[in-house]
């Protein structure tokens, strides 16, 4: 699969059974949203994130190295804020497709969604909601899934064909380019998000 374009039945349709039955969740650590911080450009996003990371010593100072990273991948998305469907534990909503050439080969995906009117019907229910993010948190929390392959993010709204695929470790790698190898933050810890 090309790392900008995800494919299943038709480039991006959403599977039918995206959330049926009892759907698998990515863990994450709680990441606190003000209603201000959804609406924000990139930069007043990346100081967001920075000013809630944990008061460790070490992630302030990490999410500032990597900062030029994720809004460069940010800054090839449509939008400044996405839909994840999640549990009301927080726990982020993760599909498996596969390619209709190698239906043996897998991915484990989460999709994220410009508009609620585009999240499918048979998604959000009692027991899952639809959470507005700002894109960096969603590029930063998605080091922090190891069990995920990529984020889907659905560009244009009403087309679940447009979308734009980020996998976890190519932002991995963009990572650890931002880190300089003889910085005291070179590895990223694995409860970093």
């Amino acid at each position: 699969m090309n790392s900008n374009q995800s494919k299943n039945s038709s480039p991006l349709t959403i599977p039918s059974d995206v959330c049926g039955g009892n759907p698998p969740a990515a863990k994450l650590a709680p990441l606190i949203l003000s209603p201000s911080s959804i609406h924000m450009n990139l930069d007043r996003q990346i100081q967001s994130l920075i000013d809630d990371a944990p008061d460790d010593g070490i992630t302030p100072h990490i999410v500032n190295a990597i900062a030029p990273g994720l809004k460069q991948l940010a800054a090839k998305l449509h939008h400044q804020q996405y839909f994840i469907v999640q549990s009301f534990e927080g726990d982020w909503v993760v599909t498996t497709i596969s390619d209709r050439q190698k239906p043996k080969i897998e991915q484990r995906v989460i999709y994220a969604f410009p508009t609620l009117q585009d999240i499918p019907k048979n998604t959000v229910d009692s027991q899952l909601i639809a959470v507005p993010m700002p894109v960096t948190h969603i590029l930063f929390q998605l080091l922090a899934l190891e069990t995920v392959d990529s984020i889907v993010f659905l560009e244009i709204p009403g087309d679940a064909n447009a979308g734009y695929e980020i996998k976890r470790a190519d932002i991995q790698k963009l990572v650890q380019v931002q880190l300089k190898p003889k910085s005291p933050f070179n590895q990223i810890p694995p409860d970093l998000a």
